[in-house]
């Protein structure tokens, strides 16, 4: 459909994941991308898969936890593309969550400090330098990458849920300051989204465990994201920004408990008729 055809865009954290989808599906619809990751050859592969689609890309490294790198892919985006239409904040620092980010009372100190300075400091920065690109062009699109981690507590990872959360209200903050010069900013809270990284982790009886929990008859995919960044980029959403959306498979919009519940008092009967049998 061409929805942001000759739109300028970058995506960071574009290597791999829900990153590598949201990028392809922008240059699908017709945009200009900047590919951004701290993983260059990553990118450089994904510009590589775009161009062989008939996009339009070019590859830039980038550590959202260092402005002069920042600078450095904002520099990139004008000399090549000439202006900023689209940024996706989507880099995050995930794998200081999966290993030794714990619990409010436990969580090491520098864990906490590198998690807020990279995901939430990182999405500040670059979302503060692309504001007046957007201005010069007469308007934008900014579209964060939150976590259902924003919106409900759990036993660890919580430095990556608390930097989520500021996310969610720094999103609101940039549309409340720029909406009236045609800068939206929204954010899109994903959940459990299966990428081929953790395929194999969650098969089987984990994959089955978490299925449970959700109103949909599969997990999430990486494509789901990004239908929902294309439309948020696009012009179709003229008159959404400062929003948080859920694309989450219905996880959070229940109580899961009382499923677990069902399925228990279902096994116990079906036990119980065993038994007298």
């Amino acid at each position: 459909m061409q929805r942001v055809k000759d739109k300028i865009a970058i995506v960071t954290g574009a290597a791999s994941g829900i990153g590598a989808a949201c990028a392809a599906r922008l240059a699908d619809e017709g945009a200009l991308l900047v590919v951004a990751d701290l993983n260059l050859e990553g990118a450089q592969e994904q510009v590589r898969r775009i161009e062989e689609s008939g996009g339009r890309a070019v590859a830039a490294r980038v550590d959202i936890g260092d402005e002069g790198s920042i600078d450095a892919m904002f520099e990139l985006t004008l000399k090549t593309w000439g202006g900023l239409d689209i940024l996706h904040n989507n880099a995050a620092a995930t794998s200081l969550s999966s290993t030794v980010d714990a619990a409010v009372e436990t969580v090491d100190v520098a864990v906490w400090d590198d998690t807020m300075r990279i995901n939430l400091r990182g999405t500040m920065l670059a979302s503060r330098r692309a504001l007046p690109l957007m201005r010069a062009r007469g308007g934008g699109s900014i579209i964060n990458t939150s976590s259902g981690s924003a919106q409900a507590g759990a036993l660890g990872y919580s430095a990556y849920g608390v930097c989520k959360a500021g996310i969610e209200n720094l999103t609101r903050y940039i549309a409340a300051q720029h909406g009236k010069e045609g800068i939206r900013c929204n954010a899109i809270a994903p959940g459990l989204i299966v990428t081929p990284v953790t395929q194999a982790y969650y098969a089987g009886v984990l994959g089955e465990m978490m299925l449970s929990h959700h109103l949909t008859p599969r997990l999430g995919q990486p494509e789901d994201i990004a239908h929902a960044v294309v439309y948020l980029a696009s012009d179709e959403a003229a008159f959404v920004t400062g929003q948080v959306f859920n694309v989450d498979g219905g996880l959070l919009s229940h109580q899961p408990y009382y499923a677990d519940e069902i399925r228990a008092r279902s096994a116990a009967t079906t036990n119980v008729a065993k038994g007298a049998a």
